[in-house]
């Protein structure tokens, strides 16, 4: 059978997908003072629902309001919001699409003006030059085990609230990525050490939320291929872990790479370096690492990064080492950017990050179009990086400031 963009498939938990596009996880910043959602995710999400991906994966919903990613991330910890998850989810779920919560601890990867205390496994700060990140604490194995329950508790939310399933950010250096790696976890008790205790954290995460959900609720882990570090998370401690997380029942693997300090997820980062010529010509970032991921595991992969063509994304299912596509960055502009794919095989995604002066600004850039998106107005292809970074960073420490006022009062 020919397996292109348009195949269905049916997730091992018996849930039925419509097709192979997926929205990949990205921030949004669009909660209120409690950290609570909006209706403006309501709308950016039923925009993302209707341009036709078979699945939307949600920007970080934090799990502790103590440390988050960024100033305007959901967040799930008794602070009401639950009409406003259920608005959210109704909406992201329009179109028979699939919508999955992602859910996070930022680790010690929260921002300074955020936490200056963030935790850690360990007491090692990142190694960030003028980081706008605080050294880290310790937390405590009693602590760790309070980790793992408000996973499961927020899974329980999702589920109760109407999101389809869960994703599981276990990437990109954020708390649950920082166990994995003995770089940022030196720990000497059954949270450190070895692989299988690096892992504990994640696995034990995903047992509990599959008891909480019961069988038939897809769980998906967002995971490093590499951390592309010297000593690292590296890619043979991944097969490994994946294999360990086929036996404990997760339903989609998806596969990227890099964190903060080298940061492979965005195209160069330094960890590009090391993502074969080959694989950049076929557009994804990371196939090489999936089709070495796919003899280790039967479970669903997704892989995003990079892909803009119709043919290539189909050549990639063809060959059978991915089973669902991402698609990022021209979703943040173009959020019917999967129907337009589906509709013509000659179809293509404008990579707007190429056309953006001073690059420095992407970030920004993208991050301004999905709220312009959420505030109900059509993206500003016409913003130069230099507005984007002045612009975002003025949204940023305005959303820090009525955070900030909120826990004062």
């Amino acid at each position: 059978m020919t397996i292109d963009i348009s195949s269905p498939l049916t997730l091992p938990c018996g849930v039925s997908v419509k097709n192979r596009i997926a929205k990949a996880p990205m921030t949004e910043g669009l909660a209120d003072e409690m950290n609570r959602a909006t209706a403006r995710h309501e709308t950016l999400y039923r925009k993302w629902a209707e341009g036709g991906a078979g699945i939307l994966v949600t920007g970080n919903v934090q799990v502790d309001r103590r440390f988050l990613e960024r100033p305007g991330n959901v967040v799930i910890d008794q602070n009401g919001g639950i009409e406003e998850l259920r608005a959210f989810a109704a909406a992201g779920t329009a179109n028979n699409t699939l919508l999955l919560m992602q859910i996070g601890h930022a680790g010690r990867q929260t921002p300074r003006r955020v936490n200056p205390q963030p935790v850690a496994p360990s007491e090692i700060p990142l190694a960030l030059p003028d980081s706008a990140f605080g050294r880290p604490r310790a937390l405590s194995a009693e602590e760790v085990e309070d980790v793992v329950a408000r996973f499961a508790h927020v899974a329980s939310i999702a589920k109760e609230t109407g999101f389809s399933g869960v994703q599981v950010h276990g990437a990109h250096g954020y708390l649950i990525s920082e166990f994995l790696s003995p770089l940022a976890n030196q720990r000497q008790d059954k949270w450190g050490g070895p692989l299988e205790n690096r892992a504990r954290l994640l696995r034990e995460v995903v047992q509990a939320i599959r008891q909480e959900v019961g069988p038939d609720f897809p769980i998906s882990v967002k995971l490093n291929s590499s951390d592309f570090q010297n000593g690292g998370f590296s890619h043979e401690d991944c097969l490994q872990v994946v294999k360990w997380l086929e036996e404990d029942t997760v339903d989609l693997l998806e596969i990227s790479g890099g964190n903060y300090e080298n940061p492979a997820m965005m195209i160069g980062g330094r960890g590009a370096d090391e993502i074969k010529g080959t694989t950049i010509a076929r557009e994804a970032y990371f196939m090489d690492y999936a089709a070495n991921i796919r003899e280790a595991t039967t479970v669903p992969l997704m892989v995003t990064g990079g892909f803009r063509t119709r043919a290539a994304m189909d050549a990639a299912l063809l060959e059978g080492n991915v089973d669902f596509i991402g698609i990022g960055r021209p979703m943040c502009v173009d959020t019917d950017a999967p129907n337009q794919l589906l509709a013509n095989k000659e179809a293509e995604a404008i990579a707007y990050e190429q056309s953006i002066k001073p690059s420095k600004g992407a970030l920004g850039w993208f991050c301004l179009n999905i709220i312009r998106h959420a505030d109900g107005l059509d993206a500003d292809k016409n913003m130069t990086g230099g507005d984007a970074i002045n612009a975002y960073l003025v949204n940023e420490e305005n959303t820090a400031a009525a955070l900030i006022d909120r826990r004062l009062d």
